[in-house]
């Protein structure tokens, strides 16, 4: 008689991670509507506690550039780290279920219901906390260096021009699910974190666009147009700064950076992941 075979601690392969990432998504999208909403704020919350996090790292850095980024890569992963092991619904990682929409486990319709759930949480949660980081005058510290920092963030993303901020996008989010797509093979939290730390430490060291943290990042600087000791500290002339509206975050930067999220996460990670294996005959027995 031969003893059972014991626990394996070796991560999954890729065509396991698949099968898992497909039944995640199909979980998610059943998920009742309330629920997921409020998952999806505390997420938008989550990537707002990343983003802070990297505009404290990177203030005043005196670093260089590369290191800087690398530095504020590194915090900023915190948001995502707190989104897969805290529990969460975040917009950009749920790109995946495309995969069991695409192997008709989840309709048309629950899938745009979640994505929409999902978005609208995501921008409820990190709006609130741009407001409370700014009620509470954490951007004051360092003379409100932090708050310069936070201002020249927002005025960068709202420069951009449409199509650049498309692409910025797609690049952005496929490392995004991607890092979401390595944890998928994790056998314990370790594993999860460090899947994730690297994928976005290189989105962010690169400078690419996330919408959900933008939805952080820009009202922030809204917030922060109007104290002079902030634009002070930015060190950016106030007409400069004439571009940092409510339109040209939602028109110019949201919309287009979304539809880059949109395409980079479901088509160019999640479509082809599940063209790889599971579609007919490439699933496995």
């Amino acid at each position: 008689m031969h003893d059972a075979p014991g626990p394996t601690f070796d991560p999954l392969l890729p065509p396991e991670m698949a099968e898992r990432c497909e039944g995640a998504g199909e979980q998610k999208a059943g998920l009742d509507a309330v629920t997921t909403f409020v998952l999806a704020c505390m997420a938008g919350a989550f990537i707002a506690f990343g983003a802070l996090f990297f505009t404290v790292v990177i203030t005043e850095s005196t670093a260089g550039y590369g290191p800087t980024r690398l530095l504020g890569g590194v915090a900023f992963s915190l948001g995502l780290v707190l989104v897969i092991i805290g529990g969460a619904e975040l917009f950009t990682g749920n790109m995946l279920i495309v995969m069991a929409w695409a192997s008709r486990r989840v309709s048309t319709a629950r899938l745009l219901r979640n994505w929409l759930l999902v978005y609208s949480g995501n921008f409820v949660g990190a709006v609130v906390t741009a407001g409370a980081v700014y009620a509470s005058g954490q951007w004051e510290s360092d003379g409100a260096a932090a708050g310069g920092t936070a201002l020249k963030i927002a005025d960068a993303k709202t420069s951009l021009g449409f199509g650049h901020a498309v692409m910025l996008g797609v690049l952005c989010n496929v490392l995004v699910t991607l890092a979401v797509w390595l944890t998928f093979s994790a056998r314990n939290n370790l594993d999860k974190v460090i899947g994730i730390v690297f994928p976005i430490t290189a989105f962010v060291a690169a400078g690419l666009e996330h919408s959900v943290a933008n939805m952080y990042f820009i009202p922030l600087g809204l917030f922060l147009k109007h104290e002079p000791k902030a634009v002070s500290a930015s060190g950016l002339p106030d007409e400069g700064l004439s571009h940092l509206t409510w339109y040209d975050f939602l028109a110019n930067n949201l919309l287009p950076v979304t539809i880059g999220n949109i395409i980079g996460g479901g088509v160019l990670v999640a479509g082809v992941y599940w063209f790889v294996y599971l579609r007919g005959a490439g699933r496995e027995p």
